[in-house]
């Protein structure tokens, strides 16, 4: 996971700098996700939020999620988990999660499609995600 620590380092203070803190355990979490990216698009479908899940593995432009809707689809004990390891509360995490998981699932399917029990590639997404956070790496 250095590749992410160093993703973690370019961030400056404030809500980058709270994003990229998260991004490592974000990524260790969802590779965990039961099903991998197949199984969270699955919980997003399954919690009524399947437009916006779908714009985000499309080719268009992705739709918002409000932390309140992240909360009510994802399982409690992942942004606990999230919030443990990054020393911020659950709160700041799902504004985070709002901000960073659009754009983590638009990056892992960038033809518009997922593949079965595809993972988030850390490597690919530092390189992806770089600019988010000024780089300045």
């Amino acid at each position: 996971m250095s590749l992410l620590d160093t993703l973690a380092s370019m961030a400056g203070g404030g809500q980058q700098g709270g994003q990229a803190s998260l991004l490592p355990a974000l990524i260790e979490q969802l590779n965990k996700y039961p099903g991998g990216l197949t199984g969270l698009i699955a919980s997003f479908q399954k919690g009524g939020l399947s437009e916006i899940v779908a714009s985000w593995v499309g080719t268009g432009q992705n739709l918002p999620v409000s932390p309140g809707e992240l909360g009510s689809v994802l399982d409690p004990g992942v942004v606990n988990e999230l919030a443990a390891k990054t020393g911020q509360d659950t709160d700041s995490v799902l504004g985070s999660l709002s901000a960073l998981l659009p754009q983590l699932v638009d990056k892992a399917t960038p033809d518009g499609a997922v593949q079965p029990g595809q993972q988030f590639n850390p490597t690919d997404l530092l390189a992806s995600l770089s600019g988010m956070f000024g780089n300045r790496g």
